[in-house]
């Protein structure tokens, strides 16, 4: 059905709205408002008022109340008459005007006695302690506008938070516990009343409910009065402002370095730039770069950081064993030849190398998060069987095509050529020797063969004291996070890469870890190229050639169930993708036999 043919067309379309909202802010209300919607246009009945959508699947309370404040201001707006409240039946005949309220016709109950009206339930309205960290950030985010488009990042949001708030957004409250106030940011994402958007810098904003909490605590604020000496108590028998808020707009920390300030200009893209200003900081800028006939990079100032403000070490996944029993043994061995490695869990690769700044917060400070800048090289380590088993599993493919999108210019493909056993090696030696080749050659990425892990472990060592001899004497130059977009990224250092061959550009290690993450604000994209990645003979080059005629997974599956049933049909499901792109050179063709292994996991065939 139609949305036009739908007997409820206005409240489908109020539902539709918030639906596209909700995914636009990777909201946890888009499932809610899919049911609702979906629920709704299936549905044969008009309905007069909207407390009678309770009938339905994916309507309660809360959602046909906002469609009912909708209605009413559509009816105020439009000077029409709101429609009367539904009557229910109940027993004996009796009607009641609204839920609770009794009869309708006012007869007694069979004794004789008035039946007492039931009390309607009062639902509490949620309002934040007084100066607690939740409430300071709500304050703290009213102070956009409520149509901006562009929210606040987390250090200027911990700015502006920070005088509403008793407790510290940076420091615990004591040695034993680890959490900040900014712990109230996952029960207002809970709640839905903050949303967060954006890569690799996470921007919030309040959700439509957010705002009404703001808006009442404003009120609250108002009606106290800034004299009163106590704080009022919310139906949350929590306490209230005294004082109206006043936030101030865009001030900056005493100890933050003056020598950048970043700006979001009021234009259509909201593009944000840098304004340089004449302090003790002035060294850390470079020239202002604004690619020139590229209108969609951004123009920035590079954060620059001098030779003895950093050093170069090396960072190991700590995943990277030698075996189950033995897990420290490669961190052990490395320690012993003078490289100590930083040890975490990395969303991209098994080794890389950081430069650390020695002054921790001041990167922060300038723009750029975290206190590490990611080089521009990364190790991806393979023993013979593990690389084996990728191949046929299909992550070696899946982790290659990672690698490209992290715009890490050296990739380095490790391969322990451990002994195996021979009959098992003979069955795969031809596809490792493809594979092989396609690294160098495809790629470009560098090979580099060893025998066993102490091997392994000389060559990193190795590395890392020529990297700390070609960056620790030369100074670095940092893209701040906030000019940066999954998908402006790759087109911005490739131009730079173009225009500026000689000064190499970093980012921070917090705005690569989220680029490079698996999940970390996966696109419908994304997935769709993973889902389709899983097939045997599916590799990133192909799923892209995929994805630009069916764009989404239900325009591929629609595309199958077009094909027909019976005999014939099932030989167009099997030809589907081989007659698109069976045609096509190099890795890019897909055969016949890939295109029916996609028709039998997608179209059934």
């Amino acid at each position: 059905m139609a949305d036009d043919t739908c007997p409820n067309p206005l409240l489908l379309s109020w539902v539709k709205e918030w639906w596209d909202v909700a995914r636009e802010r990777n909201s946890k209300g888009v499932t809610t408002y899919k049911h609702a919607y979906d629920s709704l246009k299936a549905c044969p009945i008009a309905f007069e008022h909207p407390s009678s959508l309770q009938q339905l699947k994916g309507f309660g309370p809360k959602l046909c109340e906002r469609l009912t404040e909708q209605l009413r201001a559509h009816c105020e707006e439009n000077g029409l008459p709101m429609p009367p409240y539904p009557t229910s039946k109940k027993r004996g005949g009796r009607s009641a005007a609204r839920p609770g309220a009794g009869d309708g016709n006012g007869e007694d109950d069979e004794e004789g006695a008035p039946r007492p009206a039931k009390k309607p339930r009062k639902v509490k309205a949620y309002v934040p302690a007084y100066r607690s960290g939740a409430y300071a950030i709500i304050l703290a985010l009213s102070t956009i506008r409520e149509d901006a488009q562009v929210g606040m990042t987390k250090t200027d949001l911990i700015e502006a938070a920070q005088p509403h708030c008793d407790a510290s957004f940076t420091a615990p409250p004591d040695p034993t516990k680890f959490y900040t106030a900014w712990v109230s940011m996952k029960t207002l994402t809970q709640k839905e009343l903050v949303y967060e958007r954006g890569r690799p810098l996470k921007r919030y904003a309040l959700t439509d409910e957010g705002w009404e909490v703001a808006k009442r605590i404003q009120q609250t604020t108002a009606a106290s009065g800034s004299g009163s000496g106590s704080a009022k108590v919310t139906s949350n028998d929590q306490p209230a402002p005294t004082a109206a808020p006043t936030l101030p707009a865009a001030s900056a920390s005493a100890d933050a370095p003056k020598a950048i300030i970043l700006d979001d200009d009021d234009d259509d893209n909201n593009t944000p730039t840098l304004r340089t200003h004449k302090s003790e900081y002035a060294d850390i800028v470079g020239p202002s770069l604004a690619p020139e006939g590229h209108p969609k990079l951004p123009s920035f100032t590079p954060i620059r950081l001098t030779p003895g403000e950093f050093t170069v070490e090396l960072v190991l996944d700590v995943r990277e064993v030698r075996a189950k029993t033995d897990r420290d043994y490669m961190q052990q061995e490395l320690a012993k030849k003078g490289v100590t490695p930083i040890m975490r869990s990395l969303e991209l690769g098994d080794a890389l190398w950081v430069a650390k700044c020695n002054k921790p917060g001041w990167l922060t400070r300038c723009g750029a998060e975290g206190d590490e800048v990611v080089l521009d090289w990364i190790v991806e380590r393979k023993r013979l069987d593990d690389l084996i088993g990728s191949i046929k599993d299909g992550r070696f493919h899946e982790q290659k095509f990672r690698l490209r999108r992290s715009g890490v210019k050296n990739v380095i493909y490790l391969v322990e050529d451990i002994a195996m056993d021979s009959t098992h090696f003979h069955k795969y030696e031809e596809a490792v020797q493809s594979v092989i080749a396609s690294i160098q050659v495809v790629n470009g990425y560098f090979l580099k063969k060893t025998q066993k892990i102490d091997d392994t472990i000389r060559y990193l060592t190795s590395m890392t004291r020529i990297l700390k001899k070609v960056y620790e004497s030369k100074p670095l130059h940092i893209i701040p996070t906030k000019v940066l977009t999954e998908k402006n990224y790759l087109p911005l250092q490739k131009h730079l890469r173009e225009t500026q061959p000689d000064t190499p550009h970093h980012i921070s290690y917090p705005a690569f870890a989220s680029l490079a993450s698996k999940s970390d604000m996966m696109t419908l994209r994304d997935v769709y190229l993973k889902m389709l990645m899983c097939t045997r003979g599916v590799t990133g080059e192909k799923s892209v050639e995929i994805q630009r005629i069916w764009k989404t997974p239900y325009d591929l599956v629609k595309a199958f169930e077009q094909c027909g049933t019976g005999a014939e049909g099932k030989k167009k499901r099997i030809e589907l993708i081989s007659s698109h792109l069976g045609n096509l050179l190099g890795r890019k063709k897909i055969p016949k036999a890939v295109s029916q292994r996609i028709a039998e996991v997608w179209g059934d065939a």
